[in-house]
């Protein structure tokens, strides 16, 4: 049994995005489902480990990390095959302008926690909320797709962390039911990562507990 485990919400995007990583490093690892529904990530023995009781959490090398874009950087620095995150320092500041698009524009408006206040403290109805989370998508996909090559992947030849933050994004935008006509070169990326294996298996419907 793999030493590495990570505390795993089957809808979460920041899951999503370490899912993608760890099958792209071939880490093999056990997932430990938290139901974010059910609040399990606010049991005491969870929180007493991750603070702010989110997902996702890796427990990999005997340390506990959190935050996703944290625990993906911590990946390619010690395992770093497939880069990632470009270790020049101009294009490596370019890939993470890209990825906090999503990382910090997008997400952090849109998670759950925010949506759940939006309909349950502000008195919004379900219209609304979903009118609000197509609202961000788009204006943070607006700039991606204008930051986005005509060809290839946003790591060029093999997927960057742009390319993993963006998979479990627009898997979101097409469940909340943007129109994603205006962004055909993200269509298009996505469709090319999506046929990777690695991308693939880390996929909701893949991983969702039974």
């Amino acid at each position: 049994m793999s030493d590495t485990i990570l505390f795993d919400y089957w809808r979460s995007s920041a899951s999503y995005r370490v899912r993608i990583v760890l099958n792209l490093k071939r880490i093999a690892y056990r997932a430990v489902p938290t139901d974010l529904l059910t609040r399990q990530q606010k049991a005491p023995d969870y929180v007493a480990r991750n603070p702010q009781g989110l997902v996702p959490m890796l427990h990999i090398d005997g340390q506990d990390l959190t935050q996703s874009l944290a625990i993906i950087d911590y990946l390619d620095a010690t395992r770093p095959e497939p880069r990632l995150i470009p270790a020049d320092p101009v294009a490596r500041a370019a890939t993470l302008a890209r990825a906090m698009v999503i990382i910090a524009d997008i997400h952090p408006v849109n998670n759950l926690r925010m949506l759940h206040y939006l309909k349950n403290e502000m008195g919004q109805d379900q219209a609304a909320v979903d009118a609000w989370y197509r609202h961000w998508i788009a204006e943070g996909f607006a700039a991606l797709e204008l930051m986005a090559p005509e060809n290839g992947l946003f790591g060029c030849d093999a997927p960057d962390l742009t390319d993993v933050c963006l998979v479990p994004q627009v898997a979101n935008a097409r469940r909340f039911e943007l129109d994603m006509a205006p962004y055909p070169r993200l269509t298009r990326i996505d469709a090319a990562l999506q046929a990777i294996p690695a991308f693939a298996a880390a996929h909701p419907e893949r991983v969702k507990p039974a």
